[in-house]
């Protein structure tokens, strides 16, 4: 009788036909609540994110199946999500596996297989994902996390159902291996402690047990069915619409922005939720809540309007009252602006396109791509940005650069330096020198541009640069908005870079280094772009930089959003700065979780609100770690770091931290082992 190990699939339960019938409607509720969703996003422009599969199916066992996003810089989330996803997971195939064996009469649940895996697994899967689940409340009405303390009452009702399913499943297997005596009942032991304890609790005659059993398993039949039905209309839906988001997700560089087609685009940029593309629609359905995006935001950190978090959610919840999302909602059907609708004007211009939202998203929604879309749509079609930004984006228009009251040129910083040339005096070089307008035209920012022609003149470079021929690469008017402006000025780099068939740069700028090299492909300019800490960390490695210690102890490093979190370059400055002989600290948000000196996305050119300065909070960080000196490879940061250093040094009585770039402790060292030399020559 006991020699094939296996169990009744329907045992004590009657009439099976009644599950059936009850399923139907449910299955209904479900796929009608998904065609729902995909009919919203269908209402998005098209785009392609469903090519290279082996790509995207590689990204998606990454981070959809083995879950390692969410476990990046939060280990307690990435327990109890993988415990409690896993453990349904196994449970549905579970499930599939009855399914098979009973409807399909083609018997699989029987043998080593019952044993192993119906029994054992499923039973120490769904002990895990009860242990998730008490994780997952723990963090949010115990330690009360401040990111999880959005939608409390609703994430309960979903804990505590899942909990109900769970806890009801357990009884009722525990149940049925008292009641029948299960000789198999070793290899189910959380059901079987289950089932010893009901019968310690009273439940000890096999007409209770019969009773309770058949109870408890309709019970949960209907907490399990009602569940089900409810996933596609609740915040539960993100079980399917985050793994397709992060099998869609963005493939290319993570600091290219889309093209906007201006002659054959009805809307410029973005007005209402019809003119993001499907992808964007289904991000928006893809949000899980879980803050994470809120806690890293620099914005967010000094109270600015933004919340990344919220900035999705407003326009889901604008989604769902356009074109619905619950099946009582009366839908308007009207297309409304996003901005004054959903989204505040000032919540939209806080955004610094730090990327940090992104980069910590655990489902690869895209918040920086949609700012600056809604941001085209403000400048181009409503002139509605800050005077400010204004002001800039004249500048580039009639100056070539955003700098307002420079006096400076272009050829200011090297007009003492004979070795520096000209590409229209030379034709061509090995290397062109990117200056960039913050370096050429802010007096502080000139010193970087010296360092680095001194440090590839001393290692014997060929180089030039453009002088007045360069202009700005466009990134400050495409990330404030102004997509026209930028296309005009790639357009016009391009000619003049191809014209001269340049084929390396090298700039100090991450913002220039990100355009060139991520942007600029776009129109013609294909170019091999090095960031001048790469360069000068390979010049160190190859023995050509002769360097002595440079003159401080401590140096921390702050790293620039555009070459760290948008490029992946984190190492090269860090290099460079322990060749030089100092003692390197940390700050407590670095590399991956590096916080923004506030400047990017055309906040350089904005007004900050008393308090809300993100350069003066990066700073107290960087004062906090007791570094002689902090240190950046971005004049941007350089600039906002200074100014932060010097605010947080007038509120502690004292003498500012200096702050250098990578180039200026550089040039500083060569030139200190050049006067060592001729010292010891003399």
């Amino acid at each position: 009788m006991h020699d094939t190990p296996t169990r009744e699939v329907f045992w004590n339960i009657r009439p099976i036909w009644l599950t059936y019938v009850l399923l139907a409607p449910v299955l209904a509720a479900f796929f009608a609540g998904v065609w729902n969703h995909v009919r919203r996003w269908r209402a998005g422009k098209p785009i392609q994110r469903v090519d290279n599969w082996r790509e995207r199916l590689r990204g998606f066992f990454t981070d959809a199946v083995a879950q390692d996003q969410i476990r990046t810089g939060d280990p307690g989330a990435g327990m109890f999500h993988i415990l409690l996803s896993w453990g349904f997971v196994a449970l549905f195939i579970g499930t599939t596996v009855v399914f098979v064996h009973y409807d399909l009469h083609l018997p699989i649940m029987q043998g080593w297989f019952y044993l192993v895996f119906q029994a054992l697994i499923l039973d120490l899967f769904g002990l895990g994902a009860m242990v998730g689940l008490l994780i997952a409340a723990y963090r949010r009405y115990v330690a009360r996390l401040p990111r999880l303390t959005h939608g409390l009452a609703r994430d309960g009702f979903f804990l505590g159902a899942l909990f109900a399913i769970l806890f009801t499943g357990y009884m009722v297997e525990g149940l049925r291996i008292v009641a029948t005596q299960d000789p198999w009942a070793p290899w189910t032991p959380v059901g079987t402690a289950f089932g010893r304890a009901l019968v310690a609790l009273g439940v000890d005659s096999y007409e209770q047990q019969l009773a309770w059993h058949r109870s408890l398993w309709w019970f949960h039949l209907a907490v399990s069915y009602v569940f089900i039905g409810y996933i596609p209309y609740s915040k539960m839906r993100h079980m399917f619409t985050s793994p397709a988001a992060v099998f869609t997700r963005n493939l290319g560089p993570a600091g290219r922005l889309e093209p906007l087609d201006m002659e054959n685009s009805e809307t410029l940029g973005v007005k209402t939720l019809r003119d993001f593309d499907w992808k964007d629609l289904l991000d928006l359905d893809a949000c899980t809540e879980c803050g994470r995006c809120q806690a890293v935001c620099p914005a967010y950190a000094v109270g600015k309007p933004l919340n990344p978090k919220m900035l999705i959610l407003d326009m889901q919840r604008q989604l769902s009252q356009e074109i619905g999302g619950l099946p009582w909602q009366n839908a308007s059907g009207e297309p409304q602006p996003i901005i004054g609708t959903s989204i505040d004007p000032e919540t939209l211009w806080s955004c610094t396109t730090c990327n940090a939202c992104v980069e910590a998203c655990p489902v690869e929604i895209e918040h920086v791509a949609k700012v600056v879309d809604l941001r085209r749509f403000q400048v181009m079609e409503e002139s509605a940005f800050p005077e400010t930004a204004q002001e800039a984006v004249r500048g580039i228009e009639d100056r070539g650069h955003p700098f307002r009251g420079s006096q400076a040129s272009r050829r200011d910083w090297y007009a003492d330096l004979p070795y520096v040339r000209e590409l229209a005096g030379v034709g061509q070089a090995e290397y062109l020198f990117w200056v960039g307008c913050a370096v050429a035209f802010n007096e502080r920012a000139q010193k970087i541009a010296r360092a680095v022609a001194q440090i590839m003149h001393a290692a014997g470079l060929d180089f030039a640069v453009l002088g007045e021929e360069e202009t700005c690469t466009g990134d400050p008017a495409r990330r404030i908005g102004h997509e026209y402006l930028y296309e005009m000025h790639a357009r016009q780099n391009v000619e003049t870079l191809n014209g001269y068939g340049v084929k390396r740069i090298v700039t100090a700028c991450p913002h220039c280094f990100n355009t060139l090299k991520n942007e600029y492909p776009d129109y013609g300019g294909r170019y091999e772009v090095i960031h001048h800490s790469q360069l000068i960390r390979e010049l160190i490695d190859a023995g050509r930089l002769p360097l002595s210690k440079t003159e401080f102890e401590r140096i921390t490093y702050h790293d620039p959003c555009y070459l760290g979190r948008y490029n992946r370059e984190y190492d090269a400055p860090r290099a460079v700065v322990d060749a030089l002989g100092t003692n390197r600290v940390e700050m407590n948000r670095s590399r991956r979780r590096g916080f923004c000196c506030g400047a990017g996305g055309g906040r350089y050119w904005m007004d900050d609100n008393p308090g809300q300065r993100i350069n003066v909070e990066r700073a107290r960080e960087a004062a906090a770690t007791g570094a002689d000196a902090v240190c950046t490879a971005c004049p941007f940061c350089m600039l906002m770091m200074e100014d932060g250093l010097n605010t947080v040094a007038a509120e502690q009585g004292r003498d500012p931290v200096p702050t250098r770039d990578v180039a200026e402790l550089v040039a500083a060292a060569l030139e200190e082992q050049q006067a060592g030399d001729q010292r010891a020559a003399g």
